[in-house]
């Protein structure tokens, strides 16, 4: 996925034509096109699954989804019980400054 691809490499015939020149030319012999390549053998190895490292695997998920889980309740509960605490200040703060604008 990461290894870089390149082009295929150029499968014109060389040297169709030539330029005029001041010595005796020599006569271009055509090449043989190269013999086309089998596909490139992958070197990473591959990844086979057995029943226990799949168990495994799920085991492993499941426990990150708990953890996951656990964390977002506890910062949940966290805010509720500050929003609780602090409407609780806020009707104390004015039943303080309704008490003091009475006396």
């Amino acid at each position: 996925m990461f290894t870089p691809k390149y082009p295929p490499q150029d499968t014109a015939p060389l040297g169709t034509t030539t330029a005029p020149t001041a010595h005796t030319p020599v006569p271009i012999q055509p090449t043989a096109p190269a013999p086309a390549s089998a596909a490139p053998v992958s070197n990473r190895p591959t990844v086979q699954l057995t029943p226990a490292s799949a168990l495994a695997l799920a085991a492993g998920g499941g426990a990150v989804v708990l953890v996951v889980g656990a964390v977002m309740v506890s910062l949940l509960l966290a805010v509720a019980i500050t929003g609780v605490s602090v409407a609780v200040v806020a009707v104390v703060l004015r039943l303080l400054i309704k008490d003091l604008h009475k006396h």
